[in-house]
Order: C-alpha cells, then sequence, then structure tokens
C-alpha cells in the first residue's frame, strides 16, 4: 500500500517526543475539542477520537487531564482550524492542517516555510481534492481476514482491511472512527498502533535523490511550526 504506518508513525513519534512538541499539539487538539463539545469522551465523539490517537504517542496523562480541565474551566483561549495546500518538489503534494489562535501569523509562517523549502503554497482545493479522508487503524495479533470477519459481524463498514509487517492495517470512513474502535474493543482489541484521521492520496509519487532530500526537508519545517497539527502529501516513503 505504500504507506507503511507503524514506520511513519514510529519515525514521527520519535521526533515529536524529543522536542515535546506532540504534547503540546494533542493539548491544543484536545482542549479544543472539549471546549466545543462536552469534556466527556462519552458525549463527545471528537474528543474520544482525540484521546485515542493521543494514546498511541504515549502523550502522559497529565497533559491529557491539564487540557480537558483548562476547557471544564472556562479557557478563553480560542482557536480556529484551518487547512493549506500546497506543492513540494517534482510533483509531490502536501496538505497542512494548523490549530491557531492567530490566523495571519500562521498564515505567514506556512507561506514562509514552503517558498524557504522548495515549496509553493497553492489556493484551497487545489491539492486536497486528490486526498480521501480516512480512518486508519493498526492492531496487531490478528490476521487481516479475521478482523474483516470481525466488523462485518460487528456492521461495521470497511474500505480495507490488509496486513502490513506484523500488523493489520484498517481503512473505513472518518464518520466510522468510533465504529471501529468499539467492535474492535468487543473483541478484546484494545491496544491500536495506530489510530488516525488522515488524509490518504488517491495515488501516490516516488521521489529520489535530491528531489527527496529537498521534500523531506519541505515536511520536517512545516511539523516544526508551532501552530501545525498534521502534515499530509502523496510521497510514497
Amino acid at each position: 500500500m505504500g504507506r507503511k504506518w507503524n514506520n511513519i508513525k514510529e519515525k514521527k513519534a520519535a521526533k515529536d517526543q524529543s522536542t515535546s512538541r506532540i504534547n503540546a499539539k494533542f493539548g491544543r487538539e484536545i482542549y479544543v475539542a472539549a471546549k466545543q463539545g462536552e469534556p466527556n469522551p462519552e458525549s463527545n465523539g471528537a474528543l474520544k477520537v482525540v484521546l485515542e490517537r493521543a494514546k498511541t504517542y504515549s502523550v502522559p496523562k497529565h497533559i491529557i487531564d491539564r487540557a480537558i480541565d483548562k476547557a471544564k474551566g472556562g479557557g478563553d483561549e480560542n482557536f480556529d482550524e484551518l487547512r493549506y495546500e500546497g506543492f513540494g518538489p517534482n510533483g509531490s503534494m502536501v496538505i497542512v492542517d494548523a490549530l491557531t489562535n492567530n490566523v495571519n501569523r500562521t498564515a505567514a509562517d506556512v507561506r514562509a516555510t514552503y517558498g524557504k523549502n522548495n515549496g509553493n503554497m497553492g489556493v484551497s482545493g487545489s491539492v486536497a481534492y486528490m486526498f480521501d479522508p480516512t480512518a486508519v487503524f493498526g492492531i496487531e495479533g490478528k490476521e487481516a481476514e479475521e478482523v474483516l470477519e470481525m466488523l462485518i459481524e460487528a456492521d461495521v463498514d470497511v474500505r480495507d482491511v490488509f496486513d502490513e509487517g506484523e500488523a493489520t492495517i484498517i481503512y473505513a470512513e472518518p464518520s466510522q472512527f468510533n465504529a471501529v474502535q468499539e467492535a474492535l474493543k468487543a473483541q478484546g482489541i484494545t491496544e491500536f498502533t495506530v489510530a488516525e484521521l488522515t488524509m490518504l492520496p488517491q495515488t501516490e509519487i516516488q521521489l529520489e535523490g535530491e528531489d527527496l532530500a529537498k521534500f523531506e526537508k519541505l515536511i520536517d519545517a512545516l511539523e516544526e511550526l508551532d501552530d501545525v497539527q498534521q502534515v499530509y502529501h502523496n510521497v510514497e516513503l
């Protein structure tokens, strides 16, 4: 499938954990989800999704509790959810999702980062149509065929279930995130190596040599921006 989800997550987690960026990003995202709805994940589907994702990245409990408590206390900090689309070297496409309390600052930072790293920020809609919003789960200890049967019996719709190394990967519609999770938990599967809402490219490209080096530098620079939550692309890694 090209994505190699566990490798991607491990590399990203290792890089983010070394700078504690992942904790700050999840703290912000949990706060926003809890503030926009109930601070209880059982009655707030968006918060439940974020907390499951945070679990796969080993976000400390005190970070989660602090963000939820801040939302419960009526924190007055407001964030806008923004999406930027653009292009990298040699046909690569890049989508950036951000949470920000200063739209002008974030737009300027993202645009400058594209420009300084062999990229070009496009207009809204210039890239996203080539990606599909997708819920992705990774589990271990089960074969794809067995997992698919579990989900069918639970009447949960999925796009694809396949083996990737020692893991089984599940693709589903974003609206099915909680349904997939609950169906697997009902079968005793409570640990996920991957639990993400992502943007999957409809087709992937391969980059080599200097193009690949430039692309990786662009992605690293975008992910290092404080306001950036997620970066998606169409390059096979």
